[in-house]
């Protein structure tokens, strides 16, 4: 493929990649498109319960990976684990999700405990395939690598969603109780997709890596790393300031993806349109995604994703728009590529920074921050949106204000972070280390 054509290690680099296409089955189809519909339906079988009940899971899950996250990484880099806990976490989010077809009506304790364990196993799963950027790219051709994993996750949707909008529209199973089947197929495609990652991908010893500090235990260490860091983070500050950034604009992107489905409801979309509403999104990520590796490097970090957050502030906008006024139902399609054309870009190159302002012997450890500060933003990017869509009697006028938060919340990531993040400095601080 043209997007590695000068990477020396390129086996390792797609074996990276697939790691990334392999967990869609998770964050696609179990996160963003089937299992609060499954749970709300099948489990519960009460719409209200439901939604709450959906909203307690998946916010203590991603709680749970902001308060692991930090402590994993370095722990990661401590042992130089990053290898065998990425696929451990892979194993152990591909067998429970498959699992998840085992639940049946009044099992919720069941299904939050399947679930909550499978979200934090690929999410810590995320976090340390993050931190592997640094090790399979230079500073000039992160952004290229980082856009080629993302590239390959989107592939990965595109090739889930076609096969499940067979089984619910072909096959006529467009009922939530029918998915179970397709609970199965997930966890297999994810298992199945790590064994590259399994037999390529190697961690390798940071040229000039730190000495690990000495300690009595193994938490011991983890933490006085933790610690050193934290003494240390005046040195990091521009990575400090983004991660800052992201946080804020993070809540956006990370209420999208989890009402997706409720949007969706909200446009009159059965489960068959809600499939290819999200196929039209993946498409145009898949297509953001590669484009950003042909001038992220070259253009800038901070400026690419100043393009993509101005285009998630017009999608929101369109969103917040079609909540107020009647538009016409062809506007909702190209909402849905909008939308996607931010979610392909801002996610790539929001990585891509971080692995430029990482040192090499630190970048479980930075990515483990990463993923802390993204999972927190969407706690709290859950909750607002939660709490703003039932502010008022009025549906669409509080679904309205919600988005319009959703929307500041990206118009300051836009202005903050070509205002306060000195690129070349945070360069050249991970290279020094």
């Amino acid at each position: 493929m043209s997007m590695l054509r000068d990477i020396p290690n390129r086996r390792e680099v797609w074996a990276w990649a697939l790691y990334d296409l392999a967990n869609q089955s998770f964050q696609l189809l179990i996160n963003t498109l089937l299992f609060a519909i499954f749970l709300r339906e099948v489990v519960v079988d009460d719409p209200a319960n439901g939604t709450r009940a959906w909203t307690a899971i998946s916010a203590g899950s991603l709680l749970i990976i902001v308060i692991l996250s930090p402590f994993l990484g370095a722990l990661a880099d401590h042992r130089r684990w990053k290898r065998e806990l990425l696929l451990l976490s892979g194993v152990v989010c591909g067998v429970l999700t498959g699992s998840l077809a085992l639940l049946g009506k009044g099992d919720f304790a069941l299904a939050a405990v399947l679930y909550i364990i499978a979200a934090v196993s690929c999410g810590l799963g995320e976090n340390l395939l993050g931190s592997f950027l640094p090790q399979l790219s230079t500073p000039a051709t992160v952004g290229r690598v980082s856009a080629f994993g993302w590239t390959m996750s989107y592939i990965g949707a595109l090739a889930l969603l076609v096969i499940v909008a067979a089984w619910t529209i072909l096959l006529g199973r467009s009922e939530p109780s029918e998915a179970r089947p397709v609970f199965v197929f997930a966890g297999l495609w994810f298992v199945v997709g790590i064994v590259p990652a399994f037999l390529w991908l190697r961690e390798r010893e940071p040229p000039g890596a730190a000495e690990p500090l000495r300690s009595a235990t193994l938490i011991g260490s983890t933490v006085a790393r933790l610690a050193r860091t934290v003494r240390e983070a005046g040195r990091f500050r521009q990575l400090a300031r983004f991660l800052a950034i992201f946080f804020v604009y993070s809540m956006g992107t990370q209420s999208v993806i989890y009402f997706l489905g409720t949007l969706g409801d909200d446009m009159g979309f059965k489960l068959p349109q809600l499939i290819l509403f999200a196929l039209v999104l993946s498409i145009a990520a898949g297509i953001a995604a590669f484009a950003t590796s042909k001038f992220q490097d070259r253009l800038g970090h901070t400026r690419t994703i100043s393009i993509f957050l101005g285009v998630w502030v017009a999608g929101v906008g369109a969103l917040c728009g079609a909540q107020l006024f009647t538009l016409p139902p062809w506007l909702f399609w190209g909402v849905s590529g909008l939308l996607g054309i931010g979610l392909g870009g801002i996610g790539t190159s929001s990585r891509a920074m971080v692995g430029a302002f990482t040192p090499l012997d630190r970048a479980a450890e930075f990515f483990g921050l990463w993923g802390m500060v993204y999972k927190l933003s969407g706690v709290c990017g859950v909750v607002l949106f939660g709490v703003l869509s039932t502010l008022l009697d009025d549906l669409s006028s509080s679904r309205a204000i919600a988005l319009g938060a959703l929307g500041l919340c990206f118009g300051a990531g836009l202005l903050l972070v070509r205002s306060v993040v000195n690129e070349e400095e945070g360069i050249e601080v991970a290279g020094r280390m």
